[in-house]
């Protein structure tokens, strides 16, 4: 599962898995708003509504008894803490990767543990969302659940290790030697690996959409390979004619497509949307929310939207520590997929097939990194925000739910 632990730390979100681990991402109704490559079969695909029992009884997972998991944490110690928050913590435990038992620490396979202490109705049925999509769905670009724990008020989450953690704390935590810049190239391949779980998902096999596709929900393995998290949210998809899902408005403010806030109608073409938010997070290194950011930046769609469909001035929404190191034409190109994935009526963005195939087409160019200031297409200027913008930590996106 990978060898790189990194120091311990108490943050918002862990360097290892997983996601919504700050309770600001608790999943709460807000009640001031109106309120590719991989097959699955048949049988396999969730359908919705099931009883937990049919749901426990059709996973691919083990059960897990809660002493065994207590053993494979070393009791849950404060020095296993991975991370917490509102739902509960995350700790780092050892299995044997055969029997699935409890292994000494630093041998066998390393998991991630999830302890749910949300009380009530809400808190256990999306801990029963999780098993019922992570539990029958595989693909590469999915965080894989090893196994669950429901046992008297105990519910436990059993995942594979992330090493790399999630793409929130490699774009927006500042300071220390854990979290260095990603590269272009990286910021493309996390691109692509996230375009690929996604188009997963929406597939016809498939037909799950995820409703909750953020930077905290993007983890990466130990060579950067993308894997997505926290399915507590997930629906599955229309069928038959129907054109949308009718739901209560759930997510992350900032990441959410505005025709889903303003009716609570669900459908794929929502996820594409928080996609291209996600995809201008990778170009700017700025949060999609940022109270601290000048008033009119604060909003990272809005400003940014005028400098997307401008190839001159592109480079000034550009994060600063990639130092110049990107093709010009990629970003330009890069910044027109997230304008399209952004577009404020969904029949007018692109399915994650295309987006998938566009992200595709982009890395097989390979096109020689260069410095944007270079170009005659884009002059030096000391009124540039490139040259004046300086990196500082920002602050979560606020949550749709309180």
């Amino acid at each position: 599962m990978g060898n790189c632990w990194g120091p311990l730390m108490k943050v918002e979100n862990p360097p290892y898995y997983t996601s919504g681990l700050n309770s600001n991402y608790s999943n709460k109704d807000q009640s001031g708003l109106s309120n590719t490559s991989s097959k699955v079969s048949a049988a396999s695909v969730p359908t919705t509504p099931r009883n937990e029992g049919e749901i426990l009884q059709l996973s691919n997972v083990k059960s897990f008894t809660f002493t065994e998991l207590k053993t494979a944490t070393r009791n849950f110690r404060p020095d296993s803490v991975l991370g917490e928050g509102g739902f509960g913590s995350v700790f780092k435990g050892w299995i044997d990767e055969n029997t699935f038992s409890p292994a000494k620490p630093g041998t066998g396979m390393v998991i991630a543990v999830k302890r749910l202490n949300q009380e009530g109705f809400q808190g256990h049925r999306e801990w029963l969302a999780e098993v019922n999509y992570l539990g029958q769905l595989y693909h590469p670009n999915l965080v894989k659940l090893i196994g669950y724990c429901l046992e008297d008020e105990h519910r436990l989450l059993v995942y594979e290790f992330m090493p790399r953690g999630s793409l929130e704390n490699h774009l927006f935590r500042r300071g220390g030697s854990y979290f260095q810049p990603l590269s272009w190239n990286l910021r493309m391949k996390v691109a692509l690996g996230a375009a690929k779980g996604l188009a997963f998902l929406h597939s016809a096999e498939t037909k799950v959409i995820y409703r909750d596709f953020k930077t905290s929900n993007v983890l990466l393995d130990s060579n950067y390979d993308v894997k997505l998290s926290d399915f507590g949210l997930a629906k599955d998809g229309p069928t038959g004619d129907k054109s949308h899902v009718s739901t209560r408005v759930m997510g992350t403010y900032g990441y959410a497509a505005p025709e889903y806030l303003a009716t609570g109608h669900l459908t794929t073409k929502s996820d594409v949307y928080s996609f291209g938010v996600v995809l201008l997070e990778l170009l700017s290194g700025q949060r999609a929310i940022d109270k601290n950011r000048p008033s009119r930046e604060q909003n990272l769609i809005e400003w940014a939207r005028p400098y997307l469909s401008n190839k001159r001035k592109i480079f000034r929404i550009l994060d600063t520590r990639l130092d110049g190191q990107y093709s010009l034409i990629g970003a330009q190109k890069t910044a027109a997929l997230a304008l399209q994935c952004l577009s404020s009526d969904g029949k007018f963005r692109p399915n994650m097939n295309q987006v998938v195939s566009a992200l595709e087409k982009l890395q097989a160019s390979k096109e020689a990194p260069k410095n944007p200031r270079s170009h005659g297409s884009s002059p030096k200027s000391s009124e540039d925000p490139i040259n004046t913008k300086v990196a500082y930590p920002r602050p979560l996106a606020s949550p749709i739910y309180g």
